[in-house]
C-alpha cells in the first residue's frame, strides 16, 4: 500500500519534505497548497512554493482557487514542471479558504461550475504534455461533504470528477464542521473505493503510527494507499517506522535505527532559512515544534518555549537548552 504525504499550510515546504526524505521519504510527497492567482501573478514569495526537492519525481502540486479559469492556467505553468501531477483541494474547510470559495466550497457550488473548472485543468495537462510525454495526473483530495451530506451524494460528485478525468480521489473522511475529536469514517473510504475500484482511492485521517496503519488497512482493504498528515508533522519518520515495520520489507533491514532529535530540530531551521523566504521563517518554525516538541516528555514547555522564540538564533538556543536540561529525550530509538 501507498504512503503519501498530506499537503499542510505552512509545513510540507522542502525544509519539511528534506527531514522525511532524511527517514527514506514516502511514495509520494504533496506540497503546501498553491493559490493558483498568486502563482499567476509571479509574487516574490511563489518561488518558493516551487522548490521541488528532496525527489522531484515524488512531487504533487496541490493548487486551489476561487476561480476555475486561472486554476486552468496555474496547471498549465505546473505541466511544465517536475512530479507527478497535479491535485486539485477540494477539501480545505478552514473558514478562511472555504468563504472565498475555494477548498471545500468546490463540492458546494453548483455541480456545473465544478464541473468546468476540472475539465479545464484536465485539459491544461493534457496540452502540457510535450514530446511524447504523458499529461500530468490529476487528483483531488476532499472530505464527505458539508453537514447535509449523504454518502449518494459523495459518489454522484465523485463519478463526476472521474468522468471529467480525475485519475486518483484522497478521501478525509469528516464532514466540513467536524474535528478531530471524532474519528475519519476510514469505512467511508472503502465504501468509495469499491465503489470506483477503476481509480485509486487513498484513506486520509486518524493514522498516526504503525497501530493505527495496520487498523486502517483493516478497516478500507480496497484502498490502495494511505496519506498522513499532522502525525508526520509531529514524527517525521513516520513513514520509515510503517516501512520498517512491513512484513514485505526486504534487504535485510537493521530492526532499529536511532537518531539525535537536537540535531534534526537544529537541521530543520537551517533548513528553513535556505528554503524558506525571511519573512516566513517565524511562521514556519512555529508549525512545526507545535508538533514536533509533542514527541518528548515536557512536550507542552517545550512547544510554548519554541513557539516564544524571538528569533532563529533564540530558537536554536531554545533547543539546546532543553535537551541540556533532558539529556534522556535526545536520542530516540525506532524498533521495527
Amino acid at each position: 500500500m501507498k504512503l503519501f504525504l498530506a499537503p499542510m499550510d505552512a509545513i510540507t515546504h522542502q525544509a519539511f519534505r528534506n527531514l522525511v526524505g532524511r527517514f527514506g521519504g514516502c511514495d509520494e510527497y504533496f506540497n503546501e497548497m498553491i493559490n493558483a492567482s498568486s502563482l499567476l501573478a509571479g509574487g516574490a514569495w511563489e518561488k518558493f512554493y516551487l522548490l521541488e526537492g528532496p525527489e522531484p519525481e515524488k512531487l504533487v502540486w496541490q493548487m486551489t482557487d476561487k476561480n476555475g479559469e486561472k486554476m486552468a492556467q496555474a496547471a498549465s505553468l505546473l505541466a511544465e514542471r517536475s512530479g507527478i501531477g497535479i491535485d486539485l483541494n477540494m477539501g480545505c474547510s478552514a473558514p478562511q479558504i472555504a468563504k472565498t470559495g475555494a477548498g471545500i466550497a468546490w463540492m458546494l457550488k453548483p455541480i456545473e461550475e465544478t464541473q468546468a473548472m476540472v475539465r479545464a485543468v484536465k485539459s491544461a495537462l493534457e496540452n502540457g504534455a510535450k514530446d511524447g510525454r504523458s499529461a500530468k495526473r490529476l487528483s483531488v483530495k476532499l472530505r464527505l461533504g458539508d453537514e447535509k451530506y449523504t454518502e449518494e451524494k459523495l459518489h454522484s460528485f465523485c463519478a463526476m470528477l472521474i468522468e471529467e478525468g480525475v485519475q486518483m480521489i484522497t478521501l478525509h473522511a469528516r464532514t466540513q464542521k467536524q474535528k478531530h475529536s471524532r474519528h475519519s469514517d476510514w469505512q467511508a473510504v472503502e465504501r468509495l473505493a469499491l465503489r470506483f475500484p477503476q481509480i485509486p482511492v487513498i484513506l486520509n485521517g486518524d493514522v498516526k503510527d504503525r497501530d493505527s496503519y495496520e487498523l486502517a488497512k483493516k478497516a478500507a482493504p480496497h484502498a490502495q494507499g494511505i496519506m498522513i498528515a499532522t502525525a508526520a508533522a509531529q514524527k517525521p519518520w513516520i513513514f520509515r517506522e510503517i516501512v520498517g515495520s512491513s512484513p514485505t520489507m526486504t534487504g535485510g533491514a537493521s530492526p532499529t535505527m536511532t537518531f539525535d532529535a537536537e540535531e534534526l530540530a537544529l537541521r530543520f531551521i537551517d533548513d528553513v532559512e535556505r528554503f524558506q523566504p525571511q519573512e516566513f521563517w517565524k511562521t514556519r518554525l512555529q508549525r512545526f515544534f507545535a508538533f514536533y516538541c509533542l514527541n518528548f516528555s515536557f512536550g507542552h514547555y517545550f512547544q510554548t518555549s519554541m513557539i516564544n522564540a524571538k528569533d532563529n538564533d533564540d530558537a536554536r538556543k531554545k533547543v539546546h537548552e532543553y535537551f541540556e536540561k533532558c539529556p534522556n529525550d535526545r536520542i530516540i530509538q525506532l524498533k521495527f
